[in-house]
């Protein structure tokens, strides 16, 4: 690939909440994620090597909670079976079991953050796309 003055080196997507503690706790605690810059009323936690997620005061930053959040953070694992049994051990809201998907090859399954995200655990059975995503 090409190194372009418009190229994107890297990504971060922010979520909003009302209770930032709450979230802090499930991403770095729950979740096991790094959190690798912390602005009091902003965080940010590494997913994967250049892959992040921001979490920020709701009374803060550029937009504010919702009592509905239609945003889906997908976190691509290589065994959905051994996260599902950590999530499970740590008490968090599941919104579906293990699901298999043959006809998109994956198998995933579906929590619920403190502020109400989804967030999907997946993992990819097509070779071709783990080799691009895992």
């Amino acid at each position: 690939m090409n190194s372009t003055p418009i190229a994107a080196q890297s990504q971060i997507t922010f979520f909003y909440y009302r209770n930032l503690e709450d979230a802090a706790r499930f991403y770095e605690q729950t979740l096991r994620f790094e959190l690798v810059e912390d602005q009091q009323w902003a965080k940010i936690f590494r997913v994967a090597e250049r892959a992040f997620v921001g979490i920020v005061a709701g009374d803060k930053g550029f937009r504010r909670p919702q009592d509905y959040n239609a945003v889906l953070l997908t976190v691509l694992v290589n065994d959905v079976d051994a996260w599902y049994d950590h999530l499970k051990e740590q008490g968090v809201k599941f919104l579906t079991e293990i699901q298999d998907k043959p006809e998109i090859q994956v198998r995933c399954f579906f929590i619920e953050d403190p502020g109400g995200y989804a967030v999907e655990i997946q993992e990819f059975l097509n070779p071709h796309l783990r080799e691009i995503f895992h």
